[in-house]
């Protein structure tokens, strides 16, 4: 008699669209790869990011219906299909930050379940209550708190005194398994910001100041950003004000962007506040080298200053653009960080990351 593999569920807000989303993509690798039976439940019908398992998309009930009475039966359908099921642990990698929504869900449809909470963030208002009795109230029954970064770690524990914290960083994906597309037509020498267009999180307005600021342009290198976001509109007219019309380019947001990130100079992360920062490792891992702000948290934690790339103080965009001068002006600091990129992430591959998995869930 052939024994069945252990059934594990991620629940996701999406697969598309993002890094948290994209992590819950690639663990549903890691996760096989430990020869667990993969269930992914996504509650919007977003799905860019290639995944290993059987899908449940609560999203597309949504789109046929989003009235009260489509929402009672998407709960219904939620709360059926995680009973019926029998998973040995279930993985919550959405932002929790609706206090009553968590409530019914925690106490309700996770009833005497073995539940994992992923933290994504650094901004711990996306997923607990703000009051301390609240959040470990609502999460005193977790199996474990999971963070993506030590720094977030941290702050859980110095916050809410929660015991069962650990730190387990997100996988690099296998870019062999993402579809190659074709990745138009690109500047001849250009470095890159890839991700979502939302200035408020990601401050590209502070890209765009340290880049007016460099002699990147008197060096003919441009700046591309791939992405998409509220705030696309609002970023090109900053880019006139500069005028920076003939040295900035925007283009959509595309699932792999790889072919674009490997003919890059060094791409860039300028964010407010990260989690753990996928775009640093997924650059690294082509072996492009990174400058990246020291935001909290994630990239002190993959960026080895003069190793790797360039961290510099956050907010900062005179430092910024010393940055980016550095970079293209001495050949030696960029050629060894480019040497060394692809190797100084071996510590985020699929593999490294399946055995710290493997030691809490077995």
């Amino acid at each position: 008699m052939i024994k069945q593999r252990p059934k594990i569920a991620i629940i996701t807000s999406s697969l598309g669209g993002g890094g948290a989303q994209k992590s819950s993509a690639n663990l549903s690798f890691v996760l096989s790869k430990l020869n667990y039976d993969v269930h992914i439940v996504s509650i919007l019908n977003q799905i860019d990011y290639e995944f290993q398992g059987q899908l449940l998309n609560l999203g597309e009930l949504k789109d046929r219906d989003n009235s009260f009475i489509g929402r009672v039966k998407r709960f219904s359908v939620f709360f059926n299909y995680l009973r019926s099921q029998n998973f040995e642990y279930i993985i919550d990698s959405r932002a929790r930050p609706t206090f009553f929504k968590q409530f019914l869900i925690n106490k309700i449809v996770y009833s005497n379940q073995n539940i994992i909470y992923i933290i994504h963030s650094y901004v711990l208002k996306q997923y607990f209550p703000s009051n301390r009795f609240l959040a470990r109230w609502l999460y005193n029954k977790a199996k474990y708190l999971l963070c993506v970064s030590d720094d977030i770690k941290q702050l859980v524990v110095q916050k809410f005194d929660f015991k069962r914290v650990k730190t387990i960083n997100n996988a690099i994906p296998d870019s062999s398994l993402i579809a190659v597309e074709d990745e138009g037509q690109l500047p001849e020498k250009f470095i890159v910001y890839f991700g979502r267009i939302d200035d408020k999180i990601k401050n590209i307005s502070l890209l765009l100041e340290a880049y007016e600021l460099s002699r990147l342009p008197k060096h003919g290198i441009k700046l591309v950003i791939l992405g998409d976001g509220p705030d696309v509109i609002f970023l090109k007219h900053k880019v006139k004000d500069f005028g920076l019309a003939n040295d900035v380019e925007f283009m959509p947001y595309v699932p792999n962007p790889n072919p674009i990130i490997s003919k890059a100079i060094f791409s860039t992360l300028t964010s407010a506040f990260e989690g753990f920062g996928m775009t640093l490792i997924e650059s690294l891992q082509l072996g492009i080298p990174v400058v990246s702000v020291d935001c909290k948290s994630g990239p002190s934690e993959i960026v080895i200053h003069k190793t790797n790339g360039l961290l510099v103080e956050n907010h900062n965009p005179n430092a910024l653009a010393q940055a980016f001068n550095e970079f293209v002006e001495n050949q030696t600091l960029y050629n060894h960080c480019r040497q060394q990129a692809k190797r100084s992430v071996k510590k985020f591959s699929i593999e490294v990351v399946a055995a710290a998995w493997n030691e809490i869930l077995r």
